[in-house]
Order: structure tokens, then C-alpha cells, then sequence
């Protein structure tokens, strides 16, 4: 199994298909993650007090901004690689040229990625501008780590589901019982310290526990070596995925 050049220009082709529908894509990208800043952070948040001696929004806004890369990588493989594979007919095109089913699905990933990027740093602009935190070079640097290794686990392993699903519908099982409870208990609303000790210990078990914890270390200053262990915990689980991905993938392109 190996990759070639090729993959860019799959990644390419896609971000041409972007360019079309740019401005409608990236309000749906911003759309979600801003109403959970505005209505829970400034909404209920003034109904709270302090955490960790800060504000609630600037508690959620660390979360918000790691989960908006989570779902705009997750969903674009989820749906966007399903649209290109079985309604555009994208992949069968590509696999008859000198692109490999791999290179298509490493595209696809990267693109997905990619996607999370944008979705990541438009969260944090609006954070910035809402006053729910401050940001310095140092911390950009990680964040974008920490989105890149996030980007490649929720694309990765939506790849692999999509790789078995026969239409939409199949999507609900994964978004409904994994995607949505794991966007509510890896600390994003509220401490982990206050839950059950069961769940504090399923919690850490969650790539998006640890980029949470990387959003707001490096969103508050806190930079140490105990990081490495939530880069660890999001880098291997997204290195073995990915290559899970292509092997499911390429097993449905090619019958």
C-alpha cells in the first residue's frame, strides 16, 4: 500500500469544487459552532460563575473550537465522500487514470482535513472577537497541530464508515452514537472533574477529550510536556485509522 504525488491533485479537484460554493459553505462551516458560543457561552454562561477563574465562554470556546473541526472533517467524508463516490461517480473516474484507489482516499482525507482547518480558525476569529479568549504565535502553532491530528482521526474513521454504508440513512448509527455523545462528554460544556469517576475514565478513552485539553492549554498559555501525551493519544489512533481507511476503501472501489 503506498501513496504517490497524485494525492494532491485529488485534494486539488475538490478545493476547485469548493471555490464554486465558497461563501454558502463556509456560513454552514461558522453557522453551528457560533450558536453554541453565542446562545450557551454568552446566553447561559451569564447565568454561571467562574470556571477555573474564567468565564463560561471562555471555558466553551476552547471546546467549541476543536469540536468545529471535529464535525466539518467527520461530515465531509461522511457525506461529501459518499455524494463523489456513488453520485458524481468521482472516484470511479479517478481510478481509471494513473491515480491510485489510495491516492483518491488519501485526497479525499487531506481535503477533509483541510476543511477542518477552515472550520477551526473561523471558531476561534469569532472567539477572538466575542472576547472569549486571546491568542499568541505559540499557541496558533499548537492549535494547528492539534487540528491537523484531530482533522486525520474524524476523517479517517468516517472514511472507514463510509466505506460500508449503502446510502445516508447508515450515517445516523455513527453520528447519533458516537459523534454526539462524545461532542457532549469530553468536556467541551462543562469539567470533567465534576462527572461520575466511570465516565472521567470513558471520557479520556475520546479524541476529542484530548484536543480539548490541547485547545485550552495552548488557548490559555499553559504549554508543557504533559501534552505529549494528547498528541500521542490523537496521532497514533489517526495513523492507524487512516490506513484502515484505505484498505476499507479501497476494497469497496475495487470488486
Amino acid at each position: 500500500m503506498s501513496l504517490s504525488y497524485r494525492v494532491y491533485y485529488v485534494w486539488k479537484r475538490n478545493f476547485y469544487s469548493f471555490k464554486r460554493f465558497v461563501i454558502p459553505t463556509l456560513l454552514v462551516s461558522l453557522g453551528e459552532p457560533l450558536f453554541y458560543l453565542v446562545a450557551m457561552g454568552m446566553g447561559l454562561g451569564a447565568y454561571m460563575g467562574l470556571l477555573g477563574g474564567k468565564s463560561y465562554l471562555g471555558f466553551l470556546a476552547p471546546g467549541i473550537v476543536m469540536s468545529g473541526v471535529m464535525l466539518s472533517s467527520a461530515f465531509e467524508c461522511l457525506y461529501g465522500t459518499l455524494v463523489r463516490m456513488i453520485h458524481e461517480k468521482i472516484f470511479d473516474s479517478l481510478i481509471v487514470t494513473p491515480i491510485s484507489a489510495e491516492d483518491a482516499v488519501a485526497g479525499d482525507i487531506a481535503w477533509a482535513i483541510f476543511r477542518g482547518w477552515i472550520s477551526g480558525f473561523l471558531v476561534l476569529a469569532a472567539a477572538v472577537l466575542l472576547g472569549a479568549v486571546s491568542v499568541s504565535l505559540p499557541g496558533v502553532i499548537l492549535l494547528f497541530l492539534a487540528m491537523t491530528a484531530v482533522g486525520l482521526v474524524f476523517a479517517s474513521l468516517s472514511m472507514i464508515v463510509t466505506s460500508f454504508a449503502p446510502n445516508f440513512d447508515f450515517f445516523n448509527y455513527y453520528t447519533e452514537l458516537f459523534i454526539t455523545p462524545m461532542f457532549f462528554f469530553s468536556g467541551v460544556f462543562f469539567p470533567l472533574d465534576r462527572l461520575p469517576e466511570w465516565v472521567k475514565v470513558a471520557a479520556h478513552f475520546l479524541p476529542l477529550t484530548h484536543a480539548v485539553d490541547i485547545s485550552r492549554a495552548a488557548l490559555e498559555g499553559r504549554f508543557s510536556t504533559a501534552l505529549a501525551y494528547n498528541f500521542l493519544a490523537l496521532i497514533l489512533p489517526g495513523i492507524i485509522l487512516f490506513y484502515a481507511a484505505l484498505l476499507c476503501m479501497k476494497r469497496r472501489l475495487i470488486k
